[in-house]
């Protein structure tokens, strides 16, 4: 049947619909001036319109870019201005790249008790930072006790006192060590689940137009699940860590000045140099993760767009399409990705280099000094080794400044959302609150264009008075501003000039959520939230009774059918209402209106997408809800017309035409006369069409079937019980096609390996090269041993020999600086491209999955972007740089271990039997950790589908003033994440301590089981320390590994995830080239003895033995609301698959 009028503003951020409303009406000028659009061309603008943006028809996206000099919601993309990034690289991303979050405002969320703890964790970071600089002093004891002209027996015992000393230094370690990375991991959780909160909090708040120009579903979700984990690792634990390594840093040079304050004033000319370097290097990573992030935030609006209209993708074959979109969106962020590895390894590299120049200077100067200054090797070696460690800290501060830069950078637009202060504030408590309203509606010289078409206006002067109680009708053409009313009404707009009065009283004094309060809406698509019936009813009145929400069902003529869904009121509707037919879900929005029982309902296009049989039905139910309030209908049929009080015609954003129907009929040459025209012409080809397409020969069935049909269609409701097909009736087998998915399996290594298969002599290259940057600091041992023994040789000796090591640091230094850069970009370029192929085989195998698997909540495009987004990125925590420290510390622990056993085997081994302890402390720290973080990342998707589709739905969430039931129900699913958060806090604290007390404790017993070596004469005090000194470099490879035992845990926890989409079967796969292909497609349409129940719904039959046969070039009128029309359809498209068939 022929439309009156369509909308000039689309609902629910589906922006693409203004492209329909300028291509129709062009259409309509261009075929002789006609004042209303064809039929013809809607349907293909429909259709059009439909689609996803990121798989749209050139043509499409063409037309639909605003003009020139004009911003639209097409040309934005998520985190831009509203200039907007129309295609390309753009100055957003260049702008995004140079802003970051002062490091001091990351923490500005903190509560009191995140100030307690944060506090806390850094008198624990101080101490254990101290701890290290402290080592040195009892390494220069050690030296004084072998290199002196002491007795055997009295080296032994100062030995041993010394080795007591660690021991005591080992338990505080521990401690210290414990309340660092528990309260700073702790305070992490809590201050990342609050911004989280604060986000979408402040993202509800604002002005629709906010949403229109500023940002997407896609960008909200991405920031929330991704940019989120990179500011709370920039404020978590790498916080404590980087106080800790500070402190060392500036312990050591305390220790180097007390022990010689002129040969640390030699060493500390590197130290500018260091500053500049690691200055440099923060600055470039910044830039590097910004652009990154900007290029990954474009994927996620193309994954949203894809999986929220994944029926429409399906239907136009636009899978492909949709994944060759979201592969070009990850070629951007990859290359990001790629240079910031570069970065890192070439600042790295150099501060390293500077270091190495540092100790080579060290060696020349302190051999001077011992020769003219009366320095002792001992003291020069304590300098040395403190100036040694503060610096090492120095260096290892690297990943910590990185994720410093990171967060900064990601919280960069958060906190600017964050602090944005809405032009209409859905929470502001200001404004004028009423007893009660009259319903009167007036417009009063109001002018007004969309915020992202400013130079296009809708209305230039409209006026219109709405009397208390009435009900009116607006009918024109598209673009005219019949649907521009409503929004002014709900105040999802100010205008530009002019009024919008309530009772006479400006729609801008009176307080938002109240006077929302007093207007319902229901629009042309019902916007249903991934939630039981029940609560999506629920959204009408704040703390409704299961009786009120069971008595508005009644009015809108919807409990009948909620009573034979399988859990009646508590059934899931799936995401955007996907369980239940457009009818059902037209009579939950009227049930949902009816609860709140407003005084001014707005009914914009409320039946017009629905067939005959379910518009009334629901018209039944809105004439019910209409009685006795001030109804505004944007106009669709007929019959909702004619029995309007008063019919307004608004032609260009102007009120050509009003009255009551029959007197507007009196002006044969009037708009509305010429209208009605027009629609009954088209009513008579329906009619005809109606006709033939209920004509018996037309079909052909089984005999029962047909008796059935010619009975059924003897009465006005004839579908109602078609074919035999008993709806809600509940099946007592018990079978149920069980579509849930089980818990993810752990995923092997060799299966993230042999997807990297590509990319083997990239990562052999990189092992190679990182290989030879392990082997360095074992190499120290060799050099630093034989500096001490120089230091106790004869002048002519020591004079030859310092020279000789110093510049053999320098030969090593120059070897670092050239292989770490080179290994950092290689694994880079692995890790990389590895996230980037799994995320575009997840996206792929999820459009090709059968379209009843998105029915489940686990499968909200909401859950899969946090998947593609986190999970993915966590993978790189196996591969990346992780593999890089991996591959480094592993080449360190054997070459020390090398260089250790070829010293002194018998020492080595005492040492290498307590090595084992370090390593089953952090397997079963990793164990507990991966127990947790499985069910705090389901509980997370569970958040961010809550998420998606409050932000997707904002229109429906404003208008119901919904924005604290949201948050509440957000604030719900985060609970569990957050308590699994801090539990793996306290277990990562307890390994932390355990592995520092291990350390520290092999330490000890190095020296005293060496000592006693020496005693029996069985080795040398030049080979104890380079055996000591070999399983020190090794044991900071152990301890920085051990720090990634979180993210491994996490990264196979994410891997199980994302595999468990990747192994799963599509049930009906599109991308499968099997099956039969014709040259030639008639378009006869058969079903054959079809049984079918929704995989969500199994206890109730939709067809049972349905025989039907539907000709070429025919068409078939489904006159039922909720029967069998749309699930016809779904088996026609390919969507769900029959029972039998």
């Amino acid at each position: 049947m022929h439309e009156l009028g369509g909308k000039e503003q689309p609902y629910e951020g589906e922006q693409s619909r203004e492209h329909t409303a300028r291509r129709a009406s062009s259409i309509a000028q261009s075929r002789g001036g006609e004042r209303f659009v064809s039929a013809e061309a809607r349907i293909f603008d429909a259709a059009t319109a439909a689609m996803p943006e990121s798989w749209r028809p050139a043509e499409a996206n063409a037309s639909s870019q605003p003009a020139a000099g004009t911003s639209g919601p097409s040309a934005q993309s998520p985190g831009n201005d509203a200039k907007g990034r129309a295609a390309g690289e753009t100055p957003g991303a260049a702008e995004a790249a140079a802003t970051r979050v002062p490091f001091h405002k990351l923490f500005a969320f903190a509560d009191s008790t995140d100030v307690a703890l944060m506090l806390l964790g850094a008198l624990g970071a101080v101490a254990n930072g101290a701890a290290m600089p402290f080592m040195t002093v009892l390494f220069g004891n050690l030296i004084d006790a072998f290199g002196g002209a002491l007795s055997i027996h009295d080296v032994v015992n100062r030995v041993s006192m010394v080795s007591l000393d660690f021991v005591y230094l080992a338990i505080a370690s521990a401690v210290a060590s414990f309340v660092q990375v528990t309260c700073w991991m702790i305070t992490g959780e809590r201050q990342a689940a609050r911004i989280r909160n604060l986000y979408l909090k402040t993202i509800l708040r604002q002005e629709i137009a906010f949403f229109d120009k500023y940002t997407s579903t896609g960008e909200v979700v991405g920031r929330m699940s991704g940019d989120t984990v990179l500011i709370q690792d920039a404020m978590g634990e790498k916080v404590g860590k980087f106080i800790q390594l500070v402190v060392t840093f500036f312990g050591g040079f305390i220790v180097a000045f007390a022990q010689g304050w002129l040969l640390t004033l030699v060493m500390m000319a590197t130290i500018p140099p260091l500053v500049v370097a690691g200055a440099v290097m923060s600055n470039v990573v910044t830039k590097m993760a910004s652009l990154g992030q900007a290029a990954y935030a474009e994927s996620s609006v193309v994954v949203e767009q894809t999986i929220g209209s994944i029926r429409t993708v399906a239907s136009f074959t636009g899978e492909k399409r949709a994944v060759e979109k979201y592969n070009k969106s990850l070629k951007s962020a990859y290359k990001s990705s790629v240079r910031e590895g570069l970065a890192t390894g070439l600042g790295m590299g150099t501060v390293m280099l500077l270091l190495f120049c540092g100790y080579s200077l060290g060696i020349w100067s302190g051999a001077k000094l011992i020769l003219e200054k009366g320095y002792t090797g001992a003291k020069v070696m304590n300098v040395i080794f403190a100036v040694l460690t503060g610096s090492l800290a120095l260096g290892q501060a690297s990943p910590s400044m990185k994720a410093f830069a990171g967060g900064q950078a990601a919280a960069y637009k958060m906190f600017e959302t964050i602090n944005r202060a809405p032009e209409i504030d859905a929470y502001s408590t200001t404004g004028r609150k009423l007893e009660d309203i009259r319903g009167e509606i007036e417009f009063r010289d109001v002018h007004f264009s969309y915020p992202t078409r400013p130079d296009e206006p809708i209305f230039r002067g409209f006026s219109l008075a709405i009397p208390s109680g009435t009900t009116i009708a607006l009918v024109g053409q598209s673009g005219s501003g019949k649907s521009t009313v409503i929004s002014l009404i709900e105040r999802f707009y100010d205008p530009q000039l002019g009024d919008v009065l309530i009772d006479g009283v400006n729609l801008k004094e009176f307080q938002l959520r109240w006077i929302r309060s007093k207007i319902g809406l229901v629009s042309q698509e019902p916007v249903l939230f991934a939630a039981s019936i029940k609560e999506n009813i629920a959204y009408g009145k704040a703390s409704a009774t299961d009786q009120e929400v069971r008595a508005a069902a009644e009015l809108a003529n919807a409990a009948k059918f909620i009573d034979k869904m399988p859990q009646g009121f508590d059934t899931s509707v799936g995401e955007h209402g996907t369980q239940l037919s457009g009818g059902q879900k037209q009579r939950i929005a009227i049930a949902r209106a009816i609860l709140k029982d407003p005084r001014i309902l707005l009914l914009d296009e409320a039946t017009s997408a629905l067939d005959a049989e379910s518009e009334r039905i629901v018209q039944e139910a809105l004439d019910r809800v209409m009685s006795n309030r001030t109804t505004v209908i944007v106009a669709h049929r007929l019959s909702t017309v004619r029995n309007a009080d008063t019919i307004a015609v608004i032609h260009q954003g102007t009120l050509v035409e009003k009255g009551p129907h029959n007197e507007l009929l009196r002006d044969p040459e009037g708009a509305y006369s010429q209208l009605i025209k027009l629609q009954e012409a088209n009513q008579q080809n329906n009619r005809k069409g109606d006709g033939n397409a209920r004509l018996g020969k037309q079909m052909s069935m089984n005999k029962s079937a047909s008796r059935r049909l010619s009975r059924d269609n003897s009465s006005h409701h004839s579908f109602s019980v078609p074919f035999g097909m008993p709806l809600g009736i509940e099946i007592q087998d018990g079978s149920s096609n069980k579509l849930c998915d089980e818990m993810p399996q752990e995923v092997p290594l060799s299966r993230l390996a042999s997807l990297n298969k590509p990319e083997i002599p990239v990562l052999v290259l990189g092992s190679i090269a990182s290989v030879i940057s392990g082997v360095i600091f074992p190499i120290f041992a060799i050099l630093l041993s034989n500096v001490i023994k120089a230091f106790y040789e004869p002048p002519h000796l020591l004079r030859r020999d310092s020279q000789f090591w110093a510049s053999m640091f320098l030969v090593f230094g120059a070897v670092y600086f050239l292989s770490l850069p080179v290994s950092s970009y290689l694994f880079s370029i692995a890790g990389c491209r590895l996230i980037r192929r799994i995320r575009l085989m997840t996206f792929e195998k999820v459009v090709n999955m059968e379209v009843e698997w998105f029915d489940h909540p686990e499968n909200s495009s909401g859950a899969i972007g946090a998947r593609l987004s986190a999970d993915a990125a966590k993978v790189r925590g196996l591969v990346g740089d992780a593999l890089q420290l991996v591959v480094q510390n592993s080449s360190t622990l054997v070459a020390g271990l090398v260089i250790a056993f070829v010293s002194n085997w018998e020492l080595s081994l005492i040492i290498l039997a307590l090595i084992p302890l370090i390593g089953l402390n952090g397997w079963i720290q990793m164990k507990f950790i991966q127990g947790f973080s499985a069910d705090s990342k389901m509980m997370y998707e569970e958040a961010s589908q809550v998420a998606n589709d409050a932000v997707s739905s904002i229109r429906t969430v404003a208008s119901f003033s919904a924005e604290e039931k949201v948050m509440d129900l957000y604030k719900k699913k985060c609970e569990g994440p957050l308590r699994t958060g801090i539990r793996t806090g306290i277990i990562s604290g307890i390994g932390f301590g355990v592995s520092f007390f291990l350390l520290f404790g092999v330490y000890a017993a190095s020296f005293y089981a060496g000592a006693r070596l020496v005693e029996d004469r069985k080795t040398t005090f030049p080979k104890v320390f380079r055996v000591f000194l070999a399983l020190a470099m090794a044991a900071i490879g152990v301890s920085q590994s051990s720090t990634l035992t979180s993210d491994s845990s996490k990264a196979k926890s994410a891997a199980s995830s994302i595999f468990a989409i990747v192994d799963r079967k599509s049930r009906i796969d599109p991308s499968e080239d099997a099956g039969v292909t014709a040259e030639t497609l008639r378009g006869n349409i058969e079903f054959q003895h079809v049984s079918f129940r929704y995989p969500t719904r199994p206890d109730v039959q939709i067809f049972r033995d349905l025989c039907l046969t539907i000709h070429a070039g025919k068409y078939l009128f489904a006159d039922c609301c909720a029967c069998w029309g749309e699930w016809e359809w779904q088996i026609n498209g390919n969507f769900i698959a029959p029972e039998v068939l």
